[in-house]
């Protein structure tokens, strides 16, 4: 099953969660400092929220598609190349506290959009030198 991800940049992660558990009715599926991440089931959204500067504003950091596996990755960045679109691709790239095949785009107002697969839990939430990840 592929799902969107909408991942948000918010100054009180704590008062996000509580919000968005509300709003969803489900909890985080995974929590970590300065991070936590819902696997919505209806409608089907993967939504992330990293913890952004105390008084700022949230905003949107990047969207994606979450799919099942390397090969739909793959896929997607062929079909987006073939399309003519500039890609960027990471492969067992650490990010988000989860261990990703990814091919990122960029829409027409630069919006960062991502197709990924997590392989794995990872331990860290910062990204490796040169990866795109979380850098809306």
């Amino acid at each position: 099953m592929s799902r969107v991800q909408l991942a948000l940049r918010v100054a009180d992660l704590e008062g996000s969660i509580a919000f968005y558990s509300k709003l969803f009715g489900v909890e985080p599926a995974k929590r970590r400092p300065g991070y936590a991440n819902f696997a919505v089931a209806e409608p089907p959204l993967k939504l992330v929220l990293l913890e952004g500067e105390e008084g700022e504003p949230t905003r949107m950091d990047h969207l994606g598609v979450e799919v099942e596996d390397s090969a739909q990755v793959a896929a997607a960045a062929e079909r987006l190349k073939r399309a003519g679109l500039a890609t960027f691709e990471e492969n067992d790239t650490t990010c988000c506290y989860a261990l990703q095949d990814k091919v990122w785009v960029h829409g027409p107002g630069s919006e960062p959009w991502e197709v990924y697969v997590v392989k794995a839990d990872a331990g860290t939430l910062a990204k490796e030198p040169g990866s795109a990840c979380c850098d809306g």
